[in-house]
């Protein structure tokens, strides 16, 4: 069933840790809240949770309301980012926790409950390991158990507060993929809170992206990264470059490059620029506009490299990304002279006060063909 929020508002002391969120979650959805450190993400997690209650709004699941529910009746899994975990327990024992403590009359037997446990330890490869205690395993394991430990009420909704923030990269990313084949699988309705954005991007079918307690855009990862809805929005996810332009004649420009097809028709004369590293040209023919750069540093990561650019006419850096492989192909070295231009934008038209109007952007893109980059 579908979980509705509605307007939903939560104060803490003066501050507004939710400010009218609403928001629909769809049955069998993964869905990220993704937003820097007091956001109102986490406070979101905890009402579902039944944990923290707002202060106005509500959210009706199936048309009748969620919050009414007491929490231990709402079917829901949860894991923290530190686990939680009893250490006097096992991890078998961990696992059933949920089921050893329900009323009697919905209590499963004890063979029920072994067998569920056994089963949800195979599900989450920990098969064998049962008998351990918390302290004998590694990060991603104990991650795992708590997990399991969510999964064996078999919630309607799992909720996920930042599973991964205490484990190292490489274990981040084996179990990250991993949850995402397990929620495929069990097709539950999850909501996965995370300040990474890689995370996000990677696991969600659907991102909703949080500052200041209220959500600046909700859609999938391509629509997020490709079109963003807000400057929070362009400068909180990936890497970008941002840059003014101003109205020269018919239309915007700033050092020699000018993009097309202005909409805003001499209303607005100053806005503000986003682009993406890996949207910039470099090496744009002489016919076309384009700034004139030279290469400063070249950064080596991994299968991507990091060119600075210094951009005499913009009076400031830019960062343009390309494949490690490509750097010998096309003869890049630190201080060579390079043309580059934009090959998509994100542009806001700036008020008076110089402050950004989202509701006005521009999904600006060259009209003509990729150039090579030689």
């Amino acid at each position: 069933m579908t979980l509705e929020l509605s307007h939903l508002d939560r104060r803490f002391a003066g501050f507004r840790a939710l400010d009218d969120v609403s928001l629909s979650i769809a049955p069998g959805e993964f869905l990220a809240l993704l937003g820097p450190s007091g956001s109102g993400k986490t406070t979101l997690l905890r009402i579902l949770a039944g944990l923290d209650y707002p202060d106005g709004g509500g959210v009706r699941m199936g048309g009748e309301d969620f919050l009414a529910t007491p929490a231990r009746e709402r079917r829901i899994g949860m894991v923290f980012q530190h686990y939680a975990l009893f250490r006097h327990l096992t991890v078998t024992e961990n696992v059933a926790f949920g089921l050893r403590v329900r009323p009697w009359r919905s209590r499963p037997s004890r063979a029920e409950i072994r067998e569920r446990v056994e089963r949800l330890l195979r599900r989450v490869q920990l098969e064998g390991l049962g008998g351990r205690y918390p302290t004998q395993l590694s990060g991603g394991q104990r991650q795992r158990v708590a997990l399991a430990r969510a999964l064996a009420v078999e919630p309607d909704l799992l909720l996920l507060d930042e599973p991964f923030g205490a484990l190292d990269a490489q274990v981040r990313v084996t179990l990250r993929r991993w949850l995402r084949e397990l929620h495929e699988e069990l097709e539950l309705t999850t909501v996965f809170v995370t300040h990474d954005q890689e995370e996000a991007l990677e696991l969600a079918d659907r991102i909703a992206v949080m500052n200041n307690g209220r959500i600046e855009q909700v859609g999938t990862p391509e629509v997020i990264y490709q079109q963003p809805a807000t400057p929070f929005v362009c400068e909180f996810i990936g890497k970008v470059n941002r840059f003014r332009v101003r109205r020269h004649g018919a239309g915007f420009g700033v050092g020699g490059w000018m993009p097309e097809d202005d909409p805003w028709q001499r209303d607005v004369t100053e806005a503000v620029a986003y682009v993406r590293p890996e949207q910039l040209w470099l090496a744009v023919p002489p016919s076309q506009p384009a700034w004139e750069a030279r290469l400063r540093h070249i950064y080596l990561a991994g299968s991507v490299a990091h060119l600075e650019l210094h951009v005499a006419s913009l009076d400031q850096p830019l960062e343009a990304d390309v494949a490690s492989e490509d750097l010998s192909r096309l003869g890049l070295q630190p201080g060579m002279a390079l043309r580059v231009a934009p090959r998509s934008a994100v542009l806001f038209p700036l008020d008076g006060n110089s402050v950004p109007r989202s509701e006005e952007r521009w999904l600006w893109h060259a009209p003509s063909p990729v150039p090579a980059r030689v």
